[in-house]
């Protein structure tokens, strides 16, 4: 109950915020996909150099996480895997991935209708290719390899359709940090039809990767002998109150807290669970110091995220004003938009995708539990200690 409780507030909270500031909706509210309908503070040093900090000490940690009390991993080097080809899947995959990266970023006036449904089958494709490479790194294991794995792979990729519009919703209470110039390409109805097949990608891309980076031993066990920390129930709830007044006061500080936006479910959505005696990915961090659930998470997604970034940003490059593709994004960042390395993302916003990460895997914890399926995530490790917690 405590977090259904705790999820719905994470809805109710910015509305309330955004009547105490302004009265009403904040203006662009309802337009989907979210379009570009206020300016947001311009750069600011100070907030910059605050960001800066933050981000460099998360570099810090995670190259060199014995800094923060982490120890080197007395256990074994896992038994090499046996030696496999890449899966029936992986080339065709590979092919659709090219022919679609093709047309995404191509300025072909006879087929330009084909550039409108570029991001599905790349980003499906791209997953596939992830998939085969686990598979092969894995000795024939992966995600899509077991019956277990697709259905888990299916619920993923509904549960993502829907949880990216946690984020949809709560970008308008920030007043749009990102929004979509081309919302024009499809009627109201196709809009949300085809946003909702987009958001399938979300979550099992996320997750992929996170697999991928699982077979790397050595980074596997880096962050495995790391501090214990459990917190007592008193310390919990306020972590969780925190997380629920960041919902609320990012909308009636849309500039200053826009950031909370990332970070607001982390601290709303894993102190839930952990009163609740539900499993999530800081579970293993209480019970035995493991950190590599949460840190591999976060990496995968940052890893993605210079995907997302690429592809999105190319699509905007080889186009003489706006892409045609109706995924194409921009963004609207308040006081951070500074430095640019190859795409509209500023710098520090890549860091946000850390938090974005372990956001995304709370949802899907979230979504599993109050819908009664289970969480797991092809992971051995979360498996055995949901199978010891049951």
């Amino acid at each position: 109950m405590l977090l259904l409780i705790t999820f719905v507030l994470l809805f109710i909270l910015p509305v309330v915020g955004s009547f105490i500031e302004t009265g009403g909706f904040p203006n662009g509210y309802g337009l989907f996909p979210a379009q570009e309908v206020n300016k947001n503070a311009p750069f600011n040093p100070i907030y910059f150099g605050v960001g800066c900090m933050i981000a460099l000490v998360i570099t810090t940690f995670l190259v060199f996480p014995t800094i923060f009390g982490f120890k080197k991993s007395l256990v074994p080097p896992k038994t090499p895997k046996p030696a496999v080809g890449y899966p029936k899947w992986f080339r065709p995959a590979l092919i659709i991935v090219v022919i679609s990266w093709i047309f995404m970023w191509g300025r072909f006036e006879g087929a330009k209708p084909l550039d409108h449904f570029t991001f599905v089958p790349l980003w499906w494709g791209f997953i596939f290719v992830l998939d085969g490479i686990v598979y092969k790194r894995n000795g024939g294991s992966s995600l899509f390899s077991s019956k277990k794995g697709r259905v888990t792979m299916k619920l993923m990729a509904v549960t993502s359709s829907f949880s990216w519009f946690v984020f949809e919703f709560q970008n308008f209470f920030v007043l749009e940090n990102w929004y979509y110039p081309n919302n024009m390409v499809f009627t109201n109805f196709g809009n949300i039809a085809w946003q909702l097949l987009s958001y399938t990608t979300v979550l099992p891309a996320i997750f992929e990767w996170y697999w991928l980076l699982r077979t790397f031993d050595g980074l596997n066990r880096k962050y495995t002998q790391g501090p214990v920390i459990k917190f007592p129930a008193k310390i919990l709830y306020a972590f969780l109150f925190a997380g629920l007044l960041l919902s609320l006061f990012m909308a009636i500080f849309p500039q200053e807290l826009f950031w909370a936006l990332w970070i607001g479910l982390i601290p709303a959505l894993a102190p839930a669970m952990m009163i609740s005696k539900f499993w999530n990915p800081f579970t293993p961090i209480g019970t035995r110091g493991d950190w590599s659930p949460v840190v591999l998470v976060a990496v995968a997604t940052l890893l993605n995220g210079f995907f997302w970034e690429f592809w999105n940003f190319g699509s905007e490059l080889f186009h003489d004003k706006w892409p045609t593709n109706p995924n194409y994004w921009r963004y609207s960042v308040p006081y951070f938009d500074k430095i640019h390395i190859f795409s509209a993302m500023p710098i520090l916003g890549y860091f946000g995708y850390l938090f974005f990460g372990i956001g995304c895997w709370l949802l899907w914890n979230t979504i599993a539990h109050l819908a009664g399926f289970s969480p797991a995530v092809h992971d051995q490790d979360q498996t055995e200690e949901l199978t010891a917690q049951a």
